[in-house]
């Protein structure tokens, strides 16, 4: 049964998406989400707040009823929300949070309540390994163990010998340290500064000229959304001239437009949904990513499209994906109903999303391979699409 989407491009995607319902139930499927609205997270949590507005109200003849509410980029207020969601609304599928702290509190919570929950936080701590926790978490971003493994073959294949890394004093920043490292060891990559910042810094000097001095080849910044932007306009200043790599979490305009000139150059891996319209015909994301900007600009305007609202999008269709499903073993509002679409989720297998294709399985809760990464560089204060990441 084909959904009401916005634009006839959506209903094209979800004709392939739910197939037929199960039948007219008089329950709702609650959704409920929680959002970095606000707070340092919010160039990241706003694109991903406008999705939501675009999502199906109904899926597979049932009604679907989307609470979102602000976090603020405060881990607290995120656990908060999600008990409200889970206690007050009785939610059968917890969203959230955007950033990675958030998301691993309110996996407790999903855990302890036995609701399943799509992170739209990037770090493989929120689904690996899958134990009796995790077993409830599934999430949209690429993991950041599958972006660093770009990030350093591309070094490798420029030559590059020694690194200086810097990233977030938190679950995300150590999350891309852990990985990166073992990588760097395993290609020869000499890592020659390790330094920390909050999202809420307003310099990074000090970090900075200790980087500097070791003079490394490249540095990496292991930063999400506008905070990131503070590390690499600091190196420019103090004249750094070797390559500046930076994660996913930067691939928004709202990073380019913070950065300014001093982003020029940057080389990062992304999602293939942050140049879909320069991607070949053949790829095979092109069309699913192309519906999402599709659908986002047309609501919001030319240009305004986030690979972080891509993360929300892919949520929905994970979501619409796997109800006809559930709606054969249980009904909505009832504990069997969320066992029931933690299971059909797990079950997913090629489902075009706006990141990649998804195949999920009971020891991957993430479900992309390759065709979810592209290498991009900013060049003249553009993406531009350098090829399939390695």
């Amino acid at each position: 049964m084909k959904q009401a989407w916005l634009g006839t491009t959506l209903s094209a995607v979800l004709a392939l998406t739910l197939g037929t319902g199960a039948g007219t139930a008089s329950a709702q499927i609650k959704v409920g989400v929680s959002v970095s609205a606000t707070g340092p997270a919010a160039s990241l949590g706003i694109p991903e707040k406008n999705t939501f507005a675009l999502l199906p109200k109904e899926i597979a003849g049932q009604k679907v009823q989307y609470i979102v509410l602000d976090d603020a980029t405060d881990t607290t207020i995120a656990v908060k929300n999600a008990r409200k969601l889970v206690s007050e609304e009785k939610v059968d599928l917890l969203i959230g949070s955007t950033a990675v702290p958030g998301s691993l509190a309110m996996s407790d919570v999903a855990a302890e309540s036995g609701t399943p929950m799509i992170s739209m936080a990037a770090s493989a701590s929120l689904v690996e390994p899958v134990d009796a926790k995790r077993r409830w978490i599934f999430k949209t971003p690429q993991n950041d163990s599958h972006m660093a493994t770009a990030i350093i073959a591309h070094m490798a294949d420029a030559g590059v010998k020694s690194v200086a890394f810097i990233g977030f004093s938190d679950a995300y920043g150590e999350g891309w340290y852990r990985e990166f490292s073992k990588l760097a060891e395993l290609r020869k990559i000499k890592i020659v500064a390790n330094e920390r910042f909050t999202r809420n810094d307003t310099s990074v000097t000090g970090q900075v000229l200790k980087m500097v001095s070791a003079n490394p080849d490249a540095v990496l910044i292991a930063g999400a959304g506008t905070p990131a932007a503070l590390p690499q306009k600091t190196l420019k200043e103090r004249g750094y001239k070797g390559r500046i790599y930076q994660t996913h979490g930067v691939a928004n305009n709202d990073f380019l437009r913070v950065c300014g000139k001093d982003c020029e150059g940057t080389l990062l891996p992304a999602g293939p949904l942050l140049v879909a319209e320069q991607l070949p015909d053949n790829n095979p994301v092109k069309k699913s990513a192309m519906a999402y900007r599709t659908a986002y600009e047309k609501a919001y305007g030319a240009g305004s499209i986030s690979t972080f609202g891509g993360h929300a999008w892919d949520a929905g269709l994970l979501l619409a994906a796997a109800t006809p499903q559930a709606l054969k073993k249980a009904q909505p509002g009832s504990k069997e109903f969320r066992a029931a679409l933690r299971d059909a989720i797990e079950s997913i297998k090629n489902l075009p999303v706006s990141h990649g294709i998804v195949n999920m399985s009971p020891t991957d809760h993430v479900g992309f391979d390759q065709r979810a990464r592209v290498m991009v560089q900013v060049v003249n204060g553009k993406w531009k699409l350098l090829g399939a990441a390695q």
